[in-house]
């Protein structure tokens, strides 16, 4: 699906901002970039500079002479602008919206995203070519934003709409200290808990309900290996101390 999402900048004026949302696009699993009506300067060094390692997006960029050749093949072209148009185009207030539908199209099909100059947005003829307009709701008093952090926010969510898919099998990044112990490890420490308990003289009666008690509290606190690991270790330490049998 990410594949079919193409980001679309028309006649970008600094190669930097071109590099940028590069960067912005790979971050977020988007590799398709077409620029309209060849930008002033690029290839470019800036673009590269800016693109921080997601040259293989500026490589693989297509350069158009028209919006309508960028976007022909598409089923839905959403045009991100800030300016509230008369035009009857449907309009998302807000861009998760947007990405829902954008992602359940590009299942099938290419669908693009359209971003205007840096200073001026895109045209009415522009928007015309467009089936949506987007919004980015910012401050009503500065809501300027750059073309890159733009395309990143439209990007984010678009991302977020796919990830949260039971079909798009994204793996959520966790630090490996953070991983659960196995049943049969935490069955250890249980046992090695308990031991110690009745070793040290802590359990005096034989059917009191402490053991199960703590139980409960080490499996509602959730410990990760590394964490149990250290409280074994503790436990250990302790046992070393109690006179010998």
């Amino acid at each position: 699906m990410l594949s079919n999402i193409r980001i679309v900048l028309v006649h970008t004026f600094h190669p930097g901002n071109i590099g940028a949302t590069a960067r912005a696009m790979k971050t977020m699993g988007l590799t398709q970039l077409v620029l309209v009506n060849h930008p002033r300067a690029f290839p470019d060094e800036e673009a590269t500079r800016l693109a921080a390692g997601a040259t293989d997006v500026l490589d693989n960029a297509r350069c158009v002479s028209t919006l309508e050749d960028a976007l022909q093949d598409c089923v839905q072209v959403v045009g991100a602008s800030a300016r509230l148009r008369s035009m009857p185009l449907p309009h998302f207030d807000e861009p998760d919206d947007m990405a829902q539908q954008v992602i359940a199209n590009a299942h099938q099909a290419p669908v693009a995203l359209v971003f205007g100059r840096e200073r001026s947005g895109l045209t009415n003829d522009e928007i015309r070519c467009c089936t949506h307009q987007v919004s980015i709701p910012a401050n009503p008093d500065y809501g300027i934003l750059n073309l890159s952090q733009a395309v990143q926010i439209l990007a984010y969510e678009v991302h977020r709409a796919w990830r949260r898919r039971d079909d798009s099998d994204f793996v959520y990044q966790r630090p490996l200290e953070a991983a659960p112990p196995s049943r049969e490890q935490f069955g250890y420490f249980q046992e090695h808990l308990g031991r110690l308990m009745h070793e040290s003289g802590f359990l005096t009666q034989p059917h009191a309900r402490t053991e199960e008690q703590l139980q409960a509290l080490f499996s509602r606190a959730q410990p990760s290996r590394k964490e149990l690991s250290l409280l074994r270790g503790l436990l250990s330490a302790f046992e070393a101390h109690l006179p010998k049998q």
